[in-house]
């Protein structure tokens, strides 16, 4: 009997030091869980990928043996973040091209185009980020220098939003374009009868016919060249607004052969042989890749003043902007895309474009629950609008827009249409929530640069004193779901990220400060020390 209790014992004592193997163990943290309580924790348990255990750093240490150990000192670790609405393959593309984003003048805008031609010679030069609203002149430029530097070689330099082209004459001749060409859902800008060389929205389309397409090895360059950049930033979750179906495939075989590990939620290109394809297909899901909804474009960018206004831009008598897609063809998608499991995702700027999309989303989903259809920008909204986010709408919002449009905006809108733009805490009070991003490469990638723009609501200098139109500012809590579990819901992904808990995977990242208490003006200088990917270190 003596030794059956001593073996019982033993056993007992055995069964008590047993501890649970892991993968990794992080202890002495700051985490922010983003759970339903948005509780906070201190240590974290990670096997096969996935958290199994949060809570307590000491509590977790006496239940588990990592393999490896992380003391994190303190720091502060969020779940991974998710940039809701970017163009993730066009950032790998910028990096190819000649590199506009913050020229003051038009003439730097040519000395960039010249330097970058003599360094990297090309038959066919392009160049993106320009921004007239940032020159002194803020007019749109003409052709004229270009097509003294470069009678032979064509050139186009894309706006900063992607909504317009300035190119030159050698380009108009290859692309078939003259006074006489006609054109619905944009503009052929022209002065005195003559073409300019800027393009708006839908003729740009004629200029994508004659581009040389870029090859393989380039294509494959610019999706690394992104990821690099993105999870440099902490980015574990791209939303890319727009791909083609080769750009896709490419993405998952990249990822199956271990050569991308940044998680990609594809919108879906809207031509029809991406829609013939994929519908049909239905919803292609992996840890990597996840395909199940559809880009349109409703109207154009406020900027370039192709937004689709329903009166009369303040700033220009008598023009509205345009729709981009005709509003018989928006409601015929919604219809279609409404009878399979796909999402659709419609760009919408304008106040006009706005409220034709949000019908024609009324209209086709009408005795559908869950569907988590998105509004992609949702930029100008009429004050009664604003009731159709009640239904299951998703607002995905990019709070630097504000901070970068705030200068011209009211320009544009006039004192009382603003009062509507960028208004992300109504959009959050009748939506439930708001999916936060930054639009890149429009905006920089930054992600703690929409977070500061949410809650500051000023630029780097913090102008304007105050905020701009507070009313609408977010809270740290609010902007932080919007960057992790609010964008991971928009794409039927909140069982499986936007928060640290046991089961999700194990996507992390930890701050080099403490974003959820750190004066307003730091938030800009927080960086990402490091990011894991299920559990491995990218960074």
């Amino acid at each position: 009997m003596k030794k059956i209790l001593l073996l019982a014992t033993a056993l007992l004592v055995f069964s008590c030091n047993t501890k649970e193997e892991v993968d990794l163990i992080v202890t002495n943290a700051n985490i922010y869980t983003v759970d339903a309580d948005f509780s906070k924790a201190t240590s974290i348990a990670i096997k096969d990928g996935k958290f199994v255990a949060v809570g307590d750093s000491e509590e977790i240490s006496k239940k588990y043996n990592g393999q490896e150990q992380l003391n994190a000192e303190g720091k502060t670790i969020v779940p991974g973040l998710i940039d809701a609405h970017c163009h993730f393959y066009g950032l790998g593309q910028n990096q190819q091209v000649v590199d506009l984003v913050g020229t003051d003048s038009f003439d730097e805008v040519l000395e960039k185009v010249a330097a970058f031609q003599k360094e990297r010679p090309s038959e066919f030069i392009w160049g993106r980020g320009w921004d007239q609203n940032d020159w002194e002149v803020k007019e749109f430029p003409t052709k004229a220098k270009l097509d003294e530097m470069f009678p032979n070689i064509p050139v186009v330099l894309e706006r900063i939003d992607g909504h317009a082209y300035l190119v030159n004459q050698k380009v108009l001749d290859m692309a078939g374009i003259t006074a006489d060409t006609e054109t619905e859902g944009g503009e052929i800008v022209k002065e005195n009868g003559e073409i300019t060389g800027v393009l708006v929205d839908n003729p740009m389309g004629l200029v994508n016919n004659v581009t040389p397409q870029a090859s393989l090895e380039q294509k494959i360059q610019a999706l690394k060249d992104a990821e690099a950049i993105s999870l440099d930033y902490g980015l574990t979750t791209v939303n890319d607004a727009g791909l083609s179906r080769d750009i896709i495939e490419l993405i998952d075989s990249l990822q199956q052969a271990n050569e991308l590990s940044i998680r990609v939620y594809a919108m879906v290109s809207n031509y029809p042989e991406n829609l013939d394809y994929f519908l049909s297909k239905g919803i292609i899901k992996t840890d990597g890749l996840n395909v199940r909804s559809v880009k349109v474009y409703g109207d154009g960018a406020l900027g370039s003043r192709g937004a689709a206004l329903r009166a009369p831009y303040s700033d220009k008598p008598n023009h509205f902007g345009a729709m981009v897609t005709p509003v018989d063809q928006i409601e015929a998608l919604a219809q279609r895309i409404a009878a399979t499991d796909y999402q659709m995702n419609t760009h919408a700027i304008g106040d006009s474009a706005n409220i034709v999309v949000l019908r024609a989303y009324e209209k086709a989903l009408e005795g559908k629950t869950d569907r988590r259809w998105k509004v992609e920008h949702a930029q100008v909204i009429s004050q009664p609008d604003f009731d159709y986010f009640e239904d299951g709408i998703i607002p995905s919002v990019q709070p630097t827009h504000a901070t970068s449009d705030m200068y011209w905006a009211e320009d544009r809108l006039g004192a009382e249409r603003v009062k509507g733009a960028y208004a992300y805490k109504d959009l959050l009070d009748k939506a439930g929530l708001v999916a936060l991003g930054t639009d890149f490469p429009v905006e920089q990638v930054n992600p703690f640069l929409t977070f500061y723009a949410a809650v500051a609501r000023q630029d780097m200098e913090q102008y304007p004193e105050g905020g701009f139109q507070m009313e609408n500012a977010l809270s740290r809590e609010e902007t932080l779901k919007g960057m992790t579990i609010w964008a991971a819901y928009s794409n039927f992904e909140e069982n499986e990220k936007g928060s640290i808990e046991p089961g999700k995977l194990a996507d992390f990242v930890i701050l080099s400060d403490d974003i959820m208490t750190i004066p307003s003006e730091e938030i800009p200088n927080v960086t990402a020390e490091h990011v894991f990917l299920s559990g491995d270190q990218k960074k």
